[in-house]
């Protein structure tokens, strides 16, 4: 090749979609957006340009991040995440964090900056192509292209596939029975189109947060139990790979009323180690799952009686550290979860420093904010007595 000669081009990063999006595609034809909204609350500023680049740059060693669908796969042919500033009056109920984002036009993610006291940064992504993990990991790689620094990148074009293999022999298991819906515990009457956020921060950060909420839970449901869902990042089984892509896999967990928290913990023990949440992507969860088979069935729920109870999602210790520059510093971090059709709330738990930040995510619905409000309170004063 003479000096003239241009290298040959770069295939796009590509990576077939996986069974696990593909479930989430379906729940977003249901009509319910499939999001992460994370948000980073700090001291000091973030200047709109200088994100605009950090965000570009750290894209660019993530690609997954700005892919399209085409087809099968996902190829990063898409925008870049564009920044945009938001009015310091910005609340939870503006309609940026509500509308949805399409995985066939781009973008798959976009950034919102609030400067103020505190100022924010609220990073909202397609759940369909990422997850917890891989977009804080992108988050991560931000601010280190903001603090100067080469970002990590999450290159990888695996699916689940891999994981699935690097796990190694996993026993099968039995579908989760198919649960008749119980009432809503979180208000009454016609729920509204968007989500009700509740969050709740509370001193100290206590062990087995997901078996305490669903010990909670068992003392509020109406019938004789009910259904939790635990994200598991299947990233455990390599985490050599660094990828951005969706590899969340459920563990479903029945709990009984009055249930002990150390019960559900051991359970949950339990099913990791004999990597329950692997077992589960052997079944063909468009035919066979406890919830809904068909898109039909996603959509057939009015809102008000649900098959699974919660999602807990427990997202471990926020290195705060990680996320700062010379002149931004992070005090806080948490997310605001997305509804499921099939579950009536989704909690997300995440430690930052000395606190453990909880958001809680239901209908809006007459009651449903005293409700949650109450809920948050039977929370606080489990995990309080842990510490």
């Amino acid at each position: 090749m003479n000096a003239t000669t241009a290298p040959p081009a770069r295939r796009p990063y590509t990576r077939r979609i996986s069974q696990i999006e593909r479930g989430y595609l379906t729940a977003g034809a249901a009509g319910c957006p499939q999001l992460i909204q994370m948000v980073v609350e700090g001291e000091g500023r973030i200047g709109l340009d200088t994100l605009r680049a950090a965000v570009r740059l750290a894209t660019q060693a993530n690609p997954g991040l700005a892919v399209r669908r085409r087809a099968a796969a996902w190829r990063a042919d898409g925008p870049y995440p564009p920044v945009v500033e938001l009015p310091a009056s910005t609340d939870l109920d503006d309609p940026f964090f509500h509308r949805d984002l399409n995985v066939v036009t781009g973008p798959v993610c976009e950034v919102g900056l609030v400067s103020g006291t505190p100022s924010r940064l609220v990073v909202r992504a397609s759940h369909i192509v990422t997850d917890g993990r891989g977009l804080r990991q992108w988050i991560e790689d931000v601010f280190r292209v903001l603090r100067g620094q080469e970002p990590l990148g999450a290159p990888s074009e695996t699916d689940d596939g891999h994981f699935r293999t690097a796990a190694g022999p996993v026993a099968a298991v039995a579908p989760p029975r198919r649960l008749a819906p119980q009432p809503a515990l979180l208000g009454t009457g016609p729920p509204g189109r968007t989500p009700l956020w509740i969050r709740r921060r509370t001193a100290g950060h206590p062990p087995a947060v997901t078996a305490r909420v669903a010990a909670v839970l068992s003392r509020h449901v109406a019938g004789d139990g009910g259904r939790l869902i635990v994200p598991v990042d299947l990233r455990r089984h390599d985490p050599s790979v660094r990828s951005s892509a969706n590899l969340t896999a459920q563990l479903v967990v029945d709990f009984h009323r009055d249930d002990d928290w150390r019960r559900l913990h051991g359970e949950l023990l339990r099913a990791l180690v004999r990597k329950r949440e692997v077992a589960s992507l052997s079944r063909d969860f468009r035919r066979n799952n406890p919830f809904a088979n068909t898109i039909g069935e996603a959509r057939a729920p009015d809102g008000s009686r649900f098959p699974g109870t919660a999602i807990v999602s427990d997202h471990g210790t926020i290195d705060i550290d990680a996320l700062r520059t010379e002149a931004f510093r992070t005090t806080t971090f948490y997310t605001l979860p997305m509804l499921v059709p099939y579950v009536e709330m989704f909690l997300s738990a995440c430690q930052v420093g000395e606190a453990t930040e909880l958001t809680l995510a239901c209908r809006d619905r007459p009651g449903a904010r005293t409700a949650a409000q109450a809920l948050l309170d039977a929370v606080e004063d489990e995990l309080g007595r842990a510490n």
